[in-house]
């Protein structure tokens, strides 16, 4: 599994969400992620591809890439947390 993370540092969400996604990713080192930042020419192309429309936005993906998971605003770590454990084996 792999999750997206879409945001920008203008964003108060993805402000709040940043710190949460650390802790979870030091504690899951097997967890994939990468972060676009949509302020980025590069990060605007893979948003268009996932059409992300609202920050921050998380896209689960399981082992072939498919979008199985969308999250969008803040999120409870204790949720995100049952949420990658949910999908982890996917």
């Amino acid at each position: 599994m792999k999750v997206l993370k879409f945001g920008a540092v203008w964003c108060p969400g993805c402000l709040v969400m940043k710190p949460r996604w650390k802790k979870i990713e030091e504690e899951n080192s097997w967890l994939k992620t990468e972060y676009y930042d949509l302020d980025a020419d590069i990060a605007k192309k893979v948003a268009e591809k996932y059409n992300i429309k609202m920050l921050p936005t998380f896209i689960f993906l399981d082992s072939k890439e498919n979008e199985i998971l969308r999250l969008n605003g803040e999120v409870d770590e204790k949720k995100l947390i049952e949420l990658i454990n949910q999908n982890k084996d996917k």
